[in-house]
Order: C-alpha cells, then structure tokens, then sequence
C-alpha cells in the first residue's frame, strides 16, 4: 500500500525519466563546444530550461496534493512524478553544469538541489517504513484506544494503591504526572525514557510487598504491582507510536525549509545569467 507511488502505473515515470535521462547524457557526450561543456551553451541552456521547469513542477506539487477537488490528475500520480523528476535532476541540473563548480550562486543552487533531493529520500524511506511499524505497533487498537486503556489502568491502579497506603498512592500518582504523550524531541525519539518511573514504583511495590505481613495486602501489591507493568507496555507502545509520527514527519522540517531556499537561489541564479553572462 505504501509503495504504491512507487510503483505507478508500472513505474509509468520511472521509465519515462530513465527515458529523458540516457537522451540527457547522450547529448552531453555528442556536444562538443569550443570552451568545454558549460552552462552557456545552447545545450546547456536547454538543460537549464528543463531543470528550471522540473523544479517549477516539484514545487507545484505542495500546492496540487492540497487541492482535493482539481481534476489535474491523482495525487498519487503526481508523488510520483514528483519522485521520480526529483531525482532526474542530479543528472540533468549536473550536465547543465558542465561539471564547473566555484564559490557563486549557481553552485550554490546546485547544492541545496542535492540537500533536497537528499531530504527527498529520507522522505520516501520513512513513508515506506514508519507507517508499517506503526501498524504493526498499535496491532489492531488505535492512539485514542491505547489512551483510554491507561486512563482506565490509571483509575484501577490509583484505587489499588488507596487501599495500600498513602506512600504508595503518591508513588503511582507520580508516575502519572511524569507520564507525558509528545513532549521535547529528545522524549519522543527516546520511548524508553517513560519507563524509569516505572521502573522506580515497581521497585517500590516490591519493597513494600516484602515488609507486608498481611495476605489481602500482598494480593493487592502484587495486583499494583502488575497493573504497573501492564500500564508500563501501554505507554511505551503509545510513545513508540508518537516516535514513528515524529520519524514520519520531522524530515518535511528541512525538506520544505531547503526547497523554498532552492527557489530563491535558482531565481537568482537565472537573473545573474542574464544579466552578466
């Protein structure tokens, strides 16, 4: 399901590109110009043209997948343009180059391309991966049915506890607050944080069971005891959940940030050609 994009109409613009590319390189190799390959070119000009055009296209895509009622073709079809065309462009904007590389705006252009179609590919590997781990994560509940569950586990935990003694009831109760969905980067990629709390009141239970004489009490201890557990696999699964969504999104932070960015510089790039080339 999630390589669908990928595999679009039997790779419809893969071979269309790999197409576009091997004519790309086949004129590099026929050019033949007096002062070396460059941008200057007539052929470098046509490169240019069509890298400029790729990127005007990749570029529309953030606007046409926002669009839910345009007839200009399914997003899908368009992701994988977009792909596919992104990736196009490290063999066309390179051969526009002529392999000339310095300390200006056109190089600089050239490598925010790179970061973003480097970006491009984080994005493509974490649509395919993230969404199946998260799948596989929450089984068959979903996040709103794994927060109920621990509401539910925090009521029946904080009544067992009551029942023990106040030490113990201010235990769990501090695991509740310390219990956080979301929070700074660092806790959502680092799931396993959640579990010292835990840790810690397990700990505490099983002294208290162990100076506790009476038999209803240990049943009860050991119940909390338990039911911490339980709570503790609920929780690590809901923010391994919030990981996955953290994994599946934080990569658009610099992909959007350097396309824009790439904009701008390609703007420039092709307004310094006419001006001063």
């Amino acid at each position: 399901m999630h390589r669908s994009f990928l595999v679009y109409r039997n790779f419809r613009h893969l071979k269309s590109v790999v197409l576009i590319c091997i004519m790309a390189v086949m004129a590099y190799m026929w050019h033949n110009p007096v002062d070396g390959p460059n941008g200057g070119t007539w052929l470098g000009y046509i490169y240019g043209t069509l890298g400029a055009a790729i990127i005007g296209l990749l570029m529309w895509y953030g606007v046409r997948k926002r669009q839910f009622n345009s007839t200009q073709g399914t997003v899908q079809a368009w992701l994988s343009a977009h792909v596919y065309l992104g990736t196009s462009l490290l063999v066309i904007a390179t051969l526009h180059t002529g392999f000339q590389f310095g300390l200006n705006i056109h190089t600089l252009a050239y490598i925010l391309m790179v970061f973003v179609i480097i970006s491009g590919f984080w994005g493509i590997y974490a649509y395919i991966r993230y969404p199946t781990l998260m799948t596989r994560n929450r089984g068959s509940t979903t996040r709103a049915a794994l927060l109920n569950e621990i509401d539910d586990l925090d009521r029946e935990c904080l009544t067992l506890a009551d029942r023990i003694d106040k030490e113990a009831y201010d235990i769990f109760l501090d695991v509740i607050e310390k219990t956080t969905v979301g929070g700074t980067i660092s806790e959502q990629l680092r799931p396993d944080l959640v579990l010292r709390a835990h840790d810690s009141a397990q700990h505490a239970f099983t002294n208290k069971l162990s100076r506790t004489p009476d038999a209803e009490q240990v049943r009860t201890v050991r119940a909390l005891i338990e039911q911490t557990r339980v709570r503790a696999s609920l929780v690590v699964r809901l923010k391994q959940d919030v990981q996955y969504q953290g994994l599946l999104e934080i990569w658009l932070y610099f992909h959007v940030p350097l396309s824009f960015a790439l904009l701008a510089a390609l703007i420039a790039h092709i307004i310094s050609v006419f001006l001063y080339w």
